[in-house]
This record gives structure tokens, C-alpha cells and sequence, in this order.
């Protein structure tokens, strides 16, 4: 891939909402090749921004799940988790027998709904675990750039939104039903224009900017990039499961997320208290990255490492199929970090 498509990347990562001719005035290019290059994008790499709701700032509490399955139910399973609207990251590992998925509930009602009614129900699940999601470290609205990292700091400051991180001490905030309305359209299309919105929200324009200016601020809203990573090289992921003296929890999980292989990081509950997602090019760069740079890391005690070989859901979107094989490389495209929160 070009620079200027990796700087085009990185900049909607940034700020997806930004306007393509601040972003060509940064680049220091041409309105007219900044509009050209990102259509390319969406034609060839699948690009599209998201609007994703952050979980804690609306009420939310996010559960990582473990589900293993029988070979031959896991694709069935995977794939009527990723139709259900409180799933965020659903993903196949382990060889095919493990289920990976993110859920985002409002409460105990919701979460027992899918863990104790209709899971368990089917016989294809064989052992269910759940860690409930502590403290993000890395990935949702912490932007992962990866492969795509493409601009200096000067210019990632002259995009960058300026909205202040939310106070996680702060009562949730109620969404609207205009929010419902604003939502439903920015998770298919983050970038729709203001006077589109306002015109399926049947308001004002102004009414649409100051609500979204206010959701932004406010921590609850923010916006993704998803993309067909087989353009950006295609790395392998690798979730890890670690156990982590708790006194040494915080330095630890604040390390990974300084690594750029991490594309998330989160404190959980459970027998395993730390979970991270790597993107590797490949095993012997996995292999160095778990010995030299996590095997160096104080109070980890174990380490357990599972490959994703599909991705059925990324960025609260069911995956797309653009064609590629079911096989082994085909299937990773699992690069976005960024962010199963």
C-alpha cells in the first residue's frame, strides 16, 4: 500500500469524522487526490469509519467470553453470536474450537439472558468461561494504528478531535431516542453528513452537531476504521490470557500497551486477570515477541496463547466476506484492535 493511502488510514483513525479537506491540507496534498485516494480505499480495501458506542460511559459492562465447542458446531455458534446486536468481537481460535466473543450488556438481566438461558442449551457448548472486563488499557477509543502508523506527531496533533477523556467516576449518560436514531445511521456509515442525519432524525442540523459534539465530549461516542488488513500485510492475531501478580497488574498491562504488536489490553476477572490481542507477521516473530518482550515483563505468572484463525465480528459489524478463501491466511483479518470493547 502507498504512504498516502497509510497516512489517509491513519488520519480517519484520528479523527474518522474529519473532514477530507482538513485532512488533504495536513497531508499536504490536493482536495481533489485526498477525495480520489479514500474512494479507492472503500473500493479496494473494503475501508469504512464506524461509530461505536464506548460501553462504560452509557451504563455498559463488557464480558469476554470463552466458549468451547465441538468442531463441527463452532462455526454455527460463532456466527449466531455475531448476528445478536450486544455482541461486539466474535472470533474463531484454538484450531476451530473456541469461540472468542465480546458482549456489552446494561446489566445481570441481559448477560444471564445469553450465559444461563440459551447457551447452555445446546450441547454443542462443552465448558463456558467469562471474565468480566476491569479496566482498558488498550484498543476502543485508545487508537491502535498498527501497520497503518503513517504520520508524524505534528500532524497527528493537527487532527486530533480535542474531546477530553471521560472522568470513568462520572454517572452514566441516558441516551436519547435521538441518539438511538444517530446511532443506528453513524455504526453503517460513520462519516454520513450532518444534513443526511438530521434528516432521518427529522431536526435541525444544528440539533445533529451539537448532540454528536456532545456524545463525543462526553466519552460515550467514538469512531473506528475497519479495513481488509490482507492490504496492510495481513498479520497473524494471537489472543493471550495471562495470570499477573496483582500487585504488578498495572505496570504490566500499561507495558503492553506500549508494545506495537498489543492492539488491545484489558484487566479482567477470572483465573486469568490480563487479556491482550498481538498481531504478529508471522510464528517466529511471535515466538521472539512472547520470550524477549512478555517473558521479560515482572509478575507475569502464566501465559496462555490461542490463534485467530477467523473473525466473524470486528467493530460491533459482522465481517465481511470480500471474497478471500476460508483458509488459513484468508481467514485472519482480525487486525483492528483494535478494539473488541
Amino acid at each position: 500500500m502507498e504512504s498516502l493511502d497509510l497516512q489517509l488510514i491513519h488520519a480517519l483513525k484520528i479523527d474518522g469524522r474529519a473532514p477530507l479537506r482538513r485532512i488533504a491540507s495536513v497531508l499536504g496534498v490536493s482536495d481533489q487526490l485526498a477525495a480520489r485516494r479514500y474512494a479507492r480505499l472503500c473500493e479496494t480495501a473494503g475501508l469504512r469509519v464506524v461509530g461505536r458506542l464506548n460501553p462504560r460511559p452509557v451504563g455498559q459492562t463488557v464480558w469476554v467470553l470463552r466458549l468451547q465447542c465441538v468442531p463441527s458446531a463452532s462455526h454455527g455458534i460463532a456466527r449466531a453470536l455475531a448476528e445478536r446486536d450486544d455482541t461486539r468481537w466474535v472470533q474463531l481460535a484454538s484450531g476451530g474450537t473456541e469461540v472468542i466473543c465480546h458482549l456489552a450488556v446494561h446489566g445481570d438481566r441481559d448477560r444471564d439472558a445469553l450465559l444461563l438461558d440459551r447457551i447452555p442449551a445446546s450441547r454443542r457448548v462443552t465448558a463456558i468461561t467469562a471474565h468480566r472486563m476491569l479496566r482498558l488499557f488498550k484498543g476502543g477509543p485508545t487508537t491502535w494504528h498498527g501497520p497503518t502508523s503513517a504520520l508524524s506527531r505534528e500532524q497527528s496533533d493537527a487532527l486530533a478531535p480535542g474531546y477530553p477523556p471521560p472522568d470513568a467516576r462520572s454517572s452514566p449518560l441516558r441516551l436519547t431516542d435521538l441518539d438511538q436514531v444517530l446511532l443506528a445511521t453513524l455504526t453503517r456509515d460513520g462519516r454520513t453528513p450532518h444534513a443526511r442525519l438530521a434528516a432521518e432524525a427529522r431536526c435541525h442540523e444544528s440539533t445533529v452537531r451539537r448532540r454528536i459534539a456532545h456524545l463525543r465530549t462526553a466519552g460515550a461516542l467514538f469512531f473506528d476504521v475497519d479495513v481488509d488488513e490482507s492490504t496492510l500485510g495481513d498479520p497473524a492475531a494471537t489472543v493471550m490470557w495471562m495470570a499477573v501478580r496483582p500487585a504488578r497488574l498495572a505496570a504490566v498491562a500499561a507495558a503492553l500497551a506500549e508494545h506495537p504488536e498489543v492492539a488491545y489490553a484489558a484487566a479482567t476477572t477470572g483465573r486469568t486477570n490480563l487479556f491482550a490481542k498481538v498481531l504478529c507477521p508471522d510464528d517466529e516473530y511471535l515466538y521472539d515477541y512472547l520470550s524477549d518482550r512478555v517473558g521479560a515483563l515482572p509478575g507475569i505468572d502464566t501465559v496462555e496463547t490461542a490463534p485467530v484463525i477467523r473473525v466473524f465480528k470486528r467493530s460491533g459489524a459482522v465481517a465481511r466476506d470480500r471474497g478471500r478463501s476460508a483458509g488459513a491466511s484468508g481467514e485472519r483479518r482480525s487486525a483492528q484492535g483494535h478494539s473488541p470493547s
